[in-house]
């Protein structure tokens, strides 16, 4: 990912777009209150950015935390960050994916929810989804010069420094719009834990010829069968752990089936043993903490939004040589790693059911009203056309 030279504002020269029709974002104003239709008839791009005709977009979960007031945003903003879409404008001096290869008009690609400097300690450290001057798709607030902020609209406008994937053509929009949070996330998460134990993931292109067994003989418990604790379960077996996925909703456990797993509920799982725990609900922390074995790992995914608290046994954490790593959002490298693995080994899986449900953009309060609502898919999608 290359990343321009960071210039005053009075110094870029920006590429004029106009937009006929005029694009067109759905304004989130806060708690309670509906989304507005915001015409944008136009984008003025800084060198390296990229407009992007969104084909789909998904709702996460952080996007529902959001509308009902668990997580603080600024207002008035463009909600989204799991899309799918096509370039059809770049800024001068072009701009890049993360494989290096140079990116054009007509690619269809995923893009990185952050945009990172690439030159502050963080990005330097890679803790680019972490960088000092951080802004993310999906959550940052409306301005000037950046109206198109999310993917709850028929565009998106990408800074330079955002982490952009080419993906293929046959895959589903469904398998891959939710690949920017859910998969990625999974990947990032399942590449930590196996590092915990001495093991690295492999090159997940269809091309590679690596061993994929990297986890063969690991015991691994992931708790919450979201779309990130279902693909994080999934890789795991993928790389030759035994894995149990938990979850209390039955639903969820059928769906799971679906893809090969033994799905639990939490009373039918074995307290403890498990080389590797992945917790991906937010929910169930302590437990994962009281799952693991001597010398194991704990890995924290699903606790990205307040609440109480969590009573943790130190001692036994530290007779028993526990590690306890937290996982969010992931690095340009891990975007690539897991839209490799969807257009690879993913294919296998039904990823593109997760979106049980389609709506027009038109109608984002409907599907966020479906998406919040018990027993809702594990994913609502809208699309703009």
């Amino acid at each position: 990912m290359r990343a321009a030279r960071v210039r005053p504002a009075e110094e870029v020269h920006r590429y004029d777009v106009p937009l006929r029709p005029a694009a067109v974002a759905m304004a989130w104003l806060g708690v309670g209150l509906p989304h507005e239709a915001l015409a944008v008839p136009g984008v003025a791009l800084a060198p390296h950015d990229v407009l992007v005709a969104v084909e789909m977009s998904t709702i996460c979960g952080s996007d529902i935390h959001t509308v009902l007031g668990r997580r603080h945003s600024p207002t008035p903003l463009v909600l989204g960050h799991e899309s799918v879409g096509r370039i059809i404008a770049i800024g001068d001096d072009g701009t890049h994916g993360v494989d290096g290869a140079e990116l054009h008009i007509g690619d269809r690609v995923i893009w990185s929810v952050t945009v990172s400097c690439g030159h502050c300690d963080r990005c330097v450290a890679g803790l680019t989804q972490k960088c000092r001057r951080l802004a993310k798709y999906g959550h940052a607030r409306i301005e000037p010069r950046w109206e198109l902020t999310g993917g709850f609209a028929g565009h998106v406008h990408l800074r330079a420094g955002t982490a952009i994937v080419r993906v293929p053509e046959a895959l589903p929009a469904a398998a891959l719009a939710p690949v920017p949070c859910a998969t990625a996330t999974a990947w990032a998460g399942v590449a930590r834990g196996a590092a915990l134990r001495g093991r690295r993931l492999p090159d997940p292109s269809p091309s590679a010829g690596e061993d994929a067994q990297v986890l063969a003989g690991e015991r691994v418990l992931v708790l919450g069968a979201g779309l990130v604790g279902l693909t994080a379960a999934v890789l795991a077996a993928e790389f030759g752990a035994q894995v149990q996925l938990v979850d209390p909703n039955p639903v969820r456990r059928a769906f799971a089936e679906r893809f090969g797993l033994a799905a639990l509920a939490p009373e039918d799982v074995a307290e403890e043993g498990y080389d590797l725990v992945f917790e991906a609900s937010g929910h169930a922390v302590r437990a994962a903490l009281d799952a693991v074995d001597v010398g194991g790992a704990v890995v924290l995914l699903g606790s990205v939004f307040p609440a109480d608290p969590v009573p943790m046994d130190a001692e036994r954490i530290v007779r028993g040589l526990v590690t306890v790593a937290g996982v969010h959002n992931y690095t340009g490298p891990e975007l690539h790693a897991a839209a490799a693995f969807m257009a690879g080994r993913g294919r296998a899986y039904p990823f593109a059911d997760a979106v049980g449900a389609m709506h027009p953009l038109a109608a984002v309060d409907a599907a966020l009203v479906q998406a919040a609502a018990p027993g809702a898919p594990l994913r609502v999608g809208l699309t703009p056309r």
